[in-house]
């Protein structure tokens, strides 16, 4: 780490505990008429490192007034933030006027909580910030608590809402990625201007249908910052702020800006609505969490600030400390649903050989769908045998499962639509004639149905057990998108905006209800995962939802990884990872390596490197691969678990190249300052030209010296260049042949004696 940098960090670590030691709690007053000081507002601060916060307790509605980053100027928010002024009751609308409890209310060095009261009915709202990190963001919650003994129906209520005043005049920018499902669009990273007069709005589900004509889905996080160009920064001190949304459900952000205000709120989404919510007496309404972060930098600098942060904050501490994490796994998917026994035991004793450390059993395994049971006639000594082979083997052992939907088995255990039990639990009644179609989708089990609940955290119990796993993948649609019943917790629909329709036999419900039913069946899935994981300690997560459809930071608070795209060539993967990575870390993001035409050894490599950047799952028959390309591929696993993940698991993340266009170069770089080591991922698209292409290095310090080598390439020898050198001058790649790739390592020290050369080198490949 540079001297500056080492400087920085030590100011900014004093600042924040300058600020904590400095949360007091400050009333403004006005006289009473007795003469005595009466308390109008309260204002505490909240910090860590990288920003801080200032809150205000008015009389009936508190605010967010102000956020700083650590270097730079403050933002002044004039938004307030009021709590819902009216509910209905007895089908009468009744207004709620709150009152600040300031007894209840508490300071404190990593959390300030506002408490509100209302008396007619009796309500209490948990207004919440808290700083769970040294580093990176902020969070923020709402609850609502109903102490009234009745049912009241709320309207929505959003996580946050603010009108920021920019701090200067500039060019700003709006940067937000979108979701890999089904597969990658065309553009997939947006970093727009941010000019006066614009308004956007993303939205986010666990379903992502791409839609023509449509926007796509958005992994909820949205970066504003001013561009280096048009203001005295240089490129890692821009003013940036940005804002996310820790939950899976049906949530939006929009911002909108007029002159120097920016205005925007994020939470639930209000869409297609008019939304309401049941609140029972006693229960409790949560908002989604928010997180918001002030910083400086590019898309990139704020990038590894969060993504440092979701690993701290967010992540499964055990599997963060997992030395294999993230996994080189082999996947049935290949072979489809045609899987048995024979294959499983083959591809675990070939994952062996090859060096793949976990089976993962995919899809067509089961007797049907809603019958989680494993298919007497492909494993007639079911999955435990092949659990116990994998364990042998030295190999984990993971399953596939849809474990929301219920089909037409008979068999004992199964969800049969047609049972009542299972009808009432169903977002929607069979249409008429409907016919199970799909292999492994049926129609979804609303879990937001406590009973519905209950049986799917003791099935879920009942498959990792009898069948010993070691990781559980979960497919399809999870959450509802909407329902057609009155009698289930969430809202009924309005039968004038409901909806039923079929998609390749799996039924869909549209209407009015659609957030109210994916907020219930989220924060059941939430609470399932996390019984599963009190009594599974080891178990990890996979989040596929039908690839790439469910990449949040909710997911990523109860998950440890997830399939980014349903597409699994080359370029959509590193799309994909492209993309997410801007927001999420590279060991969560999973891609799917299939068969893909390889004449060369080098488009061999180029295939598999495609899909090594994060978490490597391999869906082929390995058995038909040459000696040749089975020998390429025992030495790219080696260099992924003695080289890769270890910078996979922590270093800093670059986007040193374009977007994958699948004609072009692009490329990804690592480099951790705490290894003292990075790598260059370097690929060359199928265009016939371009041979050569330099790609500026980041993350190093210029006043270094780093020594350079190559995979695979060991005549082009070793040389040592500065910080300097790569940062400005940058690398020169060759590759003479389409489609093929490279790694470049970079380690801090330079070379002895006659090793040294100067700054001009070519890979080929």
């Amino acid at each position: 780490m540079s001297e500056r940098r080492r400087l920085v960090e030590c100011v900014s670590r004093l600042r924040a505990r300058a600020i904590a030691c400095t949360l007091l709690l400050a009333c403004a007053a006005t006289a009473s008429p007795q003469g005595r000081a009466a308390p109008t507002e309260v204002y505490a601060n909240l910090a860590n490192a990288d920003m801080a916060i200032r809150l205000s307790a008015g009389p009936t509605a508190p605010r967010l007034t102000e956020l700083t980053p650590g270097t730079g100027p403050a933002w002044s928010n004039t938004a307030a933030e009021p709590a819902p002024e009216a509910g209905v009751v007895a089908e009468k609308t009744q207004g709620i006027v709150w009152h600040f409890d300031r007894a209840a209310s508490r300071i404190g060095r990593r959390t300030v909580t506002f408490v509100y009261r209302a008396d007619a009915p009796r309500l209490r709202m948990v207004w919440e910030w808290r700083a769970r990190s040294d580093h990176g963001p902020l969070e923020h919650t709402i609850r609502i608590e109903n102490l009234s003994g009745k049912i009241l129906w709320l309207p929505l209520l959003p996580s946050l809402r603010f009108a920021w005043q920019l701090p200067a005049d500039g060019l700003w920018r709006r940067f937000w990625v979108e979701k890999g499902a089904d597969t990658p669009s065309a553009q997939g990273t947006h970093d727009d201007t941010l000019a006066d007069g614009d308004r956007w709005e993303g939205h986010s589900s666990t379903y992502a249908r791409p839609i023509a004509g449509e926007s796509r889905e958005m992994i909820p996080y949205v970066l504003v910052y001013r561009s280096p160009a048009s203001g005295p920064e240089s490129p890692g001190t821009a003013p940036a702020i940005y804002l996310g949304i820790e939950f899976s459900g049906r949530t939006h952000i929009s911002l909108q800006r007029a002159g120097n205000s920016l205005e925007g709120e994020a939470g639930l989404n209000p869409a297609p609505g008019p939304y309401r919510t049941r609140l029972k007496p006693g229960g409790t309404l949560t908002t989604p969490t928010v997180f918001l972060g002030a910083t400086s930098g590019d898309p990139d600098a704020v990038g590894n600030r969060l993504r440092a942060w979701v690993r701290a904050v967010l992540g499964n501490p055990r599997t963060i400390a997992d030395p294999e994490y993230p996994l080189l796994v082999s996947n049935s998917w290949g072979s489809g649903m045609a899987v048995d026994a024979g294959l499983a035991h083959h591809m675990i004793r070939d994952a062996q050989a090859l060096g793949l450390e976990m089976f993962h059993l995919d899809a067509g395994w089961f007797r049907a769908v809603g019958d989680w049971r494993a298919d007497p006639e492909k494993f007639p000594r079911g999955l435990r045998s092949v659990a116990r082979e994998a364990h042998r083997a030295g190999l984990r052992f993971g399953l596939w499962i849809d474990w929301t939907q219920a089909g037409v088995s008979n068999g004992p255990g199964a969800r049969n639509v047609d049972d009542p039990i299972t009808r009432d639990w169903l977002i929607a009644d069979p249409p008429a004639g409907w016919r199970h179609t799909e292999p492994f989708k049926g129609i979804t089990i609303d879990l937001g149905v406590p009973a519905a609940q209950a049986w799917a955290s003791t099935e879920l119990e009942r498959l990792v057990d009898d069948n010993d796993l070691d990781m559980l993948e979960h497919d399809g649609y999870l959450v509802a998108q909407g329902s057609t019943r009155a009698d289930h917790p969430a809202a009924p629909p309005d039968p004038a905006t409901l909806r039923v329709s079929e998609d390749s036999g799996y039924v869909w419900v549209e209407g009015s209800n659609e957030t109210d039913v994916s907020d219930y069946a989220t924060r059941a899935y939430y609470a399932i995962y996390a019984r599963l994981r009190r009594r599974h300690a080891r178990l990890l997560l996979e989040i596929c939802n039908d690839g790439g459809r469910m990449v949040d930071f909710g997911s990523a608070a109860h998950g440890d990884y997830f399939s980014v795209t349903d597409t699994y060539d080359p370029v959509a993967n590193r799309r994909a990872f492209f993309d997410a990575s801007y927001a999420l870390p590279p060991a969560m993001l999973e891609t799917y390596v299939e068969r893909w035409p390889t004449p060369s050894l080098a488009n061999f490599r180029y295939m598999l490197r495609s899909g090594m950047m994060g978490w490597f799952s391999l869906m082929q028959d390995t058995g038909k691969w040459t000696p040749e390309q089975r020998s390429a591929a025992i030495e790219e696993f080696s260099v992924y678990k003695e080289r890769l993940r270890p910078l996979i698991r922590a270093a800093d993340l670059y986007h040193v190249g374009a977007r994958p266009d699948g004609l072009g170069w692009d490329g990804i770089e690592y480099f951790s300052t705490t290894q003292r080591r990075g790598v260059l991922y370097a690929f060359r698209g199928s265009s016939a030209q371009d041979d050569v292409h330099r790609f500026r290095l980041r993350g190093v310090a210029p006043e270094q010296r780093y020594r350079v080598s190559f995979t695979n390439d060991s005549a082009q020898g070793t040389l040592t260049l500065s910080g300097r050198e790569l940062l400005e001058q940058g690398v020169e790649v060759e590759l003479r042949e389409p489609n093929s790739s490279a790694l470049v390592f970079i380690d801090e020290g330079p070379l002895s004696g006659n090793h040294h050369r100067r700054y001009s080198f070519i890979i080929r490949r």
